[in-house]
């Protein structure tokens, strides 16, 4: 295993570390903005959601990775975001070292954030070669489309450079999204412990008639312009994106369709989707897996786009501001290199119990290696774009702004995949499937809390 810190930063800090800000760059004509866009859909037969669901049979739509890079704030600054289940530790690494190299940066000034879509790749590049020693035909992804996708991703990046345009103005704004999301940590016992739980879908009356519990109701969105004409467009909501899953049809579900609706219509504006802190959130409520209930979370989640679009109104851009954060999370004591390889080594076990322990004795030997995941943020005078890693909680997006109230705090989760859940401390406890899987101790609350208090206010 590789997970040498120099693929990402050649000198990077000690974990908790924070870089200063980088001088800010007025937008008098210095700063410019280039989007670009590239296929990663996987080829019939490409192993799904890490490979313990049907792998792929048909195309229902394409997969794809949008971003933008901003040029004339120091070093060049990437933003992407990929309709994939998650890109895990070396895997994430890869694919920010790729987009850094075309860009001509360093991966410390890339995010990448996944959508986490089920019928899509769930890729950790260690899991795949620990699985693969087993000789029993395990697997979570094709190397060979991997590097193919990193391949697209250089050349789209530098052929988006050459058609960069000066990036002007600045707009954000929000809008209540109806009926799709609800808290899936419902049903409490009078032990405190999670019973039964609402996932992304659900048929369970008594389920469903419980509240929404915790959410962030709001879509947001963060528009970037170059003069009058709107360049990129960035849409934030927190929800498992996912209506129904497993049948081997690739899509990028409603997520991905309310997205494209709005490309559709703005077809010179990048329209990029991120998941906001959804890890313990779901549709279920309002989702029975249908095909009928696709369309119908499709529709509401783009009403919102529209409707937070119809709202902004673009200011001249002053600054640019970019800040990183090193955040190495302790391992959920529960979870022991040895006990996990056992269970990767059992030819009893199901695929899903082979290939998450795995992913498991990945993240603790990354931990091992001390190989940090890096949290950024993006400063856009007022507006700040903040970028997270994992299924991190919806408490973590709600704190955030709580953190900075007087700036427009925009947060997409599921970056570095490695962790799994990030569940909150006071989640631990309560138990559930979240905290059954979540690979960091509950240390990682306080760890990540102070990660995002030095992005959002240093």
């Amino acid at each position: 295993m590789d997970f040498t810190r120099r693929r990402w930063i050649g000198t990077s800090l000690a974990a908790g570390a924070s870089l200063p800000f980088v001088p800010s760059s007025l937008a008098g004509g210095s700063l410019r903005i280039a989007t670009f866009h590239y296929d990663v859909t996987p080829p019939v037969g490409h192993p799904l959601c890490g490979g313990w669901i049907t792998p792929a049979k048909s195309v229902a739509d394409p997969l794809e990775a949008i971003g933008f890079v901003i040029l004339g704030s120091g070093e060049p600054i990437v933003v992407c975001a990929v309709d994939w289940t998650g890109l895990l530790n070396e895997a994430h690494i890869q694919w920010r070292a790729a987009l850094a190299e075309a860009a001509g940066t360093t991966p410390d000034r890339v995010a990448v954030q996944c959508v986490h879509q089920h019928d899509a790749p769930f890729v950790c590049l260690d899991s795949e070669a620990l699985v693969a020693e087993q000789n029993a035909g395990l697997s979570l992804i094709d190397l060979g489309f991997f590097q193919e996708c990193l391949a697209r991703g250089k050349a789209a990046v530098k052929e988006a450079l050459t058609q960069a345009r000066p990036l002007t103005h600045v707009a954000a704004a929000e809008a209540a999204v109806e009926r799709i999301a609800g808290n899936r940590r419902v049903e409490i016992g009078p032990d405190g412990r999670i019973g039964r739980m609402r996932g992304s879908s659900c048929k369970v009356p008594e389920l469903i008639a419980m509240p929404e519990g915790l959410i962030d109701p709001k879509l947001k969105t963060v528009a970037l312009y170059s003069g009058e004409e709107k360049v990129a467009s960035c849409h934030y909501y927190a929800c498992h994106p996912m209506s129904h899953y497993g049948r081997g049809e690739v899509s990028s579900d409603f997520a991905g369709l309310a997205r494209k609706r709005m490309q559709e219509v703005e077809p010179g504006c990048a329209h990029l989707y991120f998941n906001g802190c959804g890890g313990n959130i779901g549709a279920g409520k309002y989702n029975d897996g249908s095909p009928e209930a696709r369309v119908e979370l499709t529709d509401r989640l783009h009403a919102a786009m529209a409707e937070a679009s119809g709202k902004l109104a673009p200011k001249p851009l002053r600054a640019v501001e970019w800040r990183t954060h090193d955040l190495l999370p302790e391992v959920n004591p529960v979870f022991t290199e040895e006990r996990e390889l056992a269970q990767v080594r059992n030819p009893e076990n199901l695929p899903a119990n082979r290939i998450r322990p795995a992913m498991r004795v990945s993240w603790i030997r990354r931990v091992a290696a001390k190989t940090p995941i890096v949290l950024s943020a993006l400063h856009l005078d007022e507006v700040s774009m903040l970028h997270l890693p994992a299924e991190s909680f919806v408490e973590y997006q709600l704190r955030a702004q709580a953190v900075a109230p007087d700036r427009f705090v925009a947060t997409a989760a599921y970056g570095d995949g490695g962790a799994w859940y990030v569940p909150v401390k006071e989640a631990y406890p309560q138990g559930g499937y979240e905290v059954s899987v979540a690979n960091c101790a509950p240390s990682v609350d306080d760890a990540l809390g102070v990660g995002i208090r030095e992005l959002l206010i240093g």
